[in-house]
């Protein structure tokens, strides 16, 4: 069944993020060059230092540190959600240029169930309802003719919010703090 996982991985982080840090904020008071700089940060300082920053709310420094996820298994629903966050880049999956043909995925889209409709035992009928919108989506494909990103760009509209896609997104640390805070609200939607 094509129901998807949600899999999400870190692929790419700033190196030595604590001496980053370190030396971005020492720079603002400092007459120093930034080699002399990050030469004379002792590695052993670096972590009370960051520590000492946050503790007087100067986080500017940190926003020099980012951090890139791939995300796999993710409604649209929850990309929309996503990209509010404007401090941050988005290469998300596009239904304009990748078909959901049935062709491709053995008879079905990816889709996601919100853990509501499982608990309510509709998980079938749920099912049911996204193999429906398949015959809808492959039925537009067959009609608009075989244009490639026109025919696709077009039959999307009757897919659900509840397809799966993939995204790769980079946030700076600050952002991800905030991101954090704000999304792990237990009345932010997943």
């Amino acid at each position: 069944m094509p129901q998807a996982k949600l899999k999400v991985v870190l692929i790419a982080h700033t190196p030595q993020p604590e001496k980053v840090v370190a030396t971005a904020a020492k720079l603002c008071y400092s007459p120093a060059n930034i080699d002399d700089l990050r030469e004379k940060i002792a590695a052993s300082d670096q972590k009370k230092f960051v520590e000492k920053l946050a503790s007087l709310g100067h986080l500017s420094p940190i926003e020099h540190i980012s951090f890139t996820f791939a995300v796999e298994g993710i409604s649209r629903v929850c990309t929309h959600q996503l990209v509010r966050h404007r401090i941050a880049s988005y290469s998300q999956q596009s239904q304009r240029y990748v078909s959901e043909h049935s062709q491709k995925h053995g008879g079905l889209f990816d889709f996601i169930i919100p853990p509501s409709i499982e608990a309510a035992d509709k998980k079938e009928w749920f099912i049911d309802k996204m193999r429906q919108i398949q015959k809808w989506y492959d039925e537009l494909v067959e009609t608009l003719g075989d244009k490639g990103e026109e025919t696709f760009q077009d039959a999307r509209f009757i897919l659900p919010n509840a397809a799966e896609t993939k995204i790769i997104l980079t946030m700076n640390a600050r952002e991800l703090l905030h991101f954090i805070r704000v999304r792990t609200c237990l009345r932010a939607q997943w």
